[in-house]
């Protein structure tokens, strides 16, 4: 059996698929670079909150935002370096919905107006909170007493 070569075929599902998301509408942050106006360079900075240290290789997701406050398709990860920082250059001016993900920490989001030419955010990771369960039952503890041996008497 002759072997093809499947680079050709894999080349063209790339430039297809590539396509197919541009036609699609879904556009990227970096895109969005495109378009005419200002444009603004955004330093992160993760640290946690309860002692200050930074938290590295956190992802930092920009997502953007249209006129009505709704988060649209695409986006944008970056991760942060030994010293909880990251960097990006030319960043159009408008809301960004910005979140940040590391393991063992809260879930950080919020959004911000980009308005400036070099904008610095940091972003202070709290502890997960404490979980609760509808199962849980402040009765436990009684029906737990309940449950012990009735303590032995001493025979005369």
């Amino acid at each position: 059996m002759k072997r093809k070569n499947k680079l050709p075929v894999l080349i063209v599902l790339i430039i297809i698929f590539g396509l197919g998301l541009s036609w699609l509408g879904l556009t990227t942050v970096a895109q969005a670079q495109d378009e005419d106006g200002p444009m603004s360079e955004l330093r992160f900075v993760v640290v946690r909150d309860y002692n200050g240290k930074p938290v590295r290789n956190a992802a930092v997701v920009l997502h953007p935002v249209n006129k009505k406050g709704k988060q649209t398709r695409g986006g944008l990860e970056l991760k942060t370096d030994n010293e909880g920082r990251t960097t990006i250059d030319g960043i159009p001016y408008g809301p960004l919905r910005i979140q940040v993900l590391a393991p063992g920490f809260q879930t950080f989001g919020e959004d911000y107006q980009i308005n400036k030419p070099a904008l610095e955010i940091m972003v202070k990771l709290k502890r997960p909170g404490g979980q609760y369960s509808i199962y849980d039952n402040a009765g436990d503890a009684k029906k737990t007493e309940d449950k012990k041996p009735p303590e032995a008497k001493p025979q005369p």
